[in-house]
C-alpha cells in the first residue's frame, strides 16, 4: 500500500486494527457496544526531532491509548496520526 502522506517530527500516521468482531466465549458483539481498537500498523512515520530519532518505524504493530491521535481519512481509509510519545509499546 502506497501512501501519499509524509507525517513532520515525531508523528506516526497508523492504520487501526478491526474491533473484535466477538469475544472470546463467542458472544457476538454488535456494532453499537464495540470498543475503539487500541493497537494498529504504522503505515507512515516523520524524521523524529533533532535531538530524539524515532524508534519505532513503518511495518511496526504498536499498543496506543484510547483517546490518542486524531482520526482522518486518507483514500477511503481512516487513520490516526498521533506523537510518538502516545505510543505504548511495540509488538
Amino acid at each position: 500500500m502506497s501512501i501519499k502522506f509524509k507525517p513532520l517530527a515525531d508523528r506516526v500516521l497508523i492504520e487501526p486494527a478491526p474491533a473484535e468482531q466477538k469475544t472470546a466465549s463467542g458472544i457476538i458483539i454488535p456494532d453499537t457496544a464495540k470498543e475503539k481498537p487500541l493497537k494498529g500498523k504504522i503505515v507512515a512515520a516523520g524524521n523524529g526531532k533533532k535531538d530524539e530519532p524515532m524508534t519505532v518505524k513503518v511495518g511496526d504493530e504498536v499498543l496506543y491509548g484510547q483517546y490518542s491521535g486524531t482520526e482522518i481519512k486518507l483514500d477511503g481509509n481512516t487513520y490516526l496520526i498521533m506523537k510518538e510519545s502516545d505510543i505504548y509499546g511495540i509488538f
